[in-house]
């Protein structure tokens, strides 16, 4: 696909650095009309105008958008942008794919070091200004297993890796991957989820993985092993984790996705026993935003040049 430098119409909402960033954008694109909003009502309220969408769009907004090509979501899963006519639409969706890997990798890091030291006892400690001396545990020598070995999963690995750890993953297709000692099928999962004192959830929200971590496999896990998810929410099912960790069925969970967002002030998770609750918040750096805006603009490049664009989205499979 090709356009017209001259001709083309670009609105951006949702950027970090909105100044220096657009004038990235600008400078990609000479002669493009190239618009800003802070909201996304805002943008949709001129959509008519617009080839490019960089952002979030809704289904009322791509209702009024006849001339809409191509939107690139911010989000590296965009499972929010893939709504009913939007899977139904000729509009080409790109995300961000990788963007996020590095701040997802170090917060998983951060809440498996604060789960496996018991933080949260040194924290309680410190508001009731007591010295709480104790003996707790090291990564040296444990196992993450890792399920979904995409960029998130391969940068958790090589820090994991740092940290003398064994690593285990699982992954659709059977191709090697870097500081992976062993590699799983789903079919084996149970068996995975058995070696695991990690679980680390990387995966994209698809048909194919919603629901994934339910009773069954919550059981299968050590009753010494922690639960960490920060890809999707919904993957592991929260009524199934909420009893493991009521029942002690595993030691504790660090959540930064929930199947509901936000997650309602009375809902039970918050007060769950050993839990570390962060809100979906693990990549929200500049950083991470900044790479999605390099991302954007190697694509803009690409369509007007009429080049395949990086990340398109398989809107019927959902990644």
């Amino acid at each position: 696909m090709s356009s017209n430098p001259h001709s083309l119409v670009v609105f951006v909402s949702g950027l970090s650095d909105p100044e220096s960033q657009m004038a990235q954008i600008r400078a990609t694109v000479p002669g493009a009309v190239c618009r800003y909003f802070e909201k996304r009502s805002e943008l949709e309220a001129h959509i008519e105008e617009a080839e490019v969408v960089a952002g979030s769009i809704s289904p009322q907004g791509l209702a009024k958008a006849k001339r809409l090509k191509w939107v690139q979501s911010w989000a590296a899963g965009p499972d929010e942008a893939l709504f009913p006519e939007m899977i139904e639409s000729p509009v080409i969706l790109t995300s961000c794919k990788g963007n996020g890997a590095i701040p997802l990798a170090e917060h998983a890091m951060m809440l498996m070091l604060m789960l496996n030291r018991n933080a949260l006892r040194w924290i309680r400690a410190q508001a009731e200004r007591r010295w709480d001396r104790f003996f707790h545990d090291e990564l040296n020598g444990l196992t993450c297993g890792i399920i979904g070995l995409g960029n998130s999963g391969q940068d958790l690995a090589l820090k994991a890796k740092a940290f003398h750890m064994r690593v285990i993953g699982i992954r659709r297709s059977n191709q090697p991957t870097p500081n992976v000692d062993e590699q799983f099928p789903r079919e084996r999962l149970h068996e995975f989820l058995a070696q695991s004192d990690f679980v680390v959830v990387t995966a994209p929200r698809t048909p194919e993985t919603i629901g994934m971590l339910g009773e069954a496999e919550l059981r299968a896990m050590k009753p010494t092993a922690y639960l960490i998810t920060f890809s999707r929410g919904g993957i592991a099912d929260d009524n199934a984790v909420l009893k493991a960790l009521n029942e002690g069925w595993i030691a504790g969970a660090g959540l930064d996705v929930q199947g509901i967002e936000p997650l309602p002030p009375d809902h039970p998770l918050w007060t769950a026993p050993n839990t570390i609750i962060t809100p979906h918040n693990g990549a929200t750096t500049n950083k991470t935003r900044q790479r999605g805006v390099d991302i954007f603009c190697d694509n803009l490049q690409r369509y007007v040049a009429g080049q395949p664009l990086r990340n398109v989205v398989d809107k019927k499979a959902g990644y």
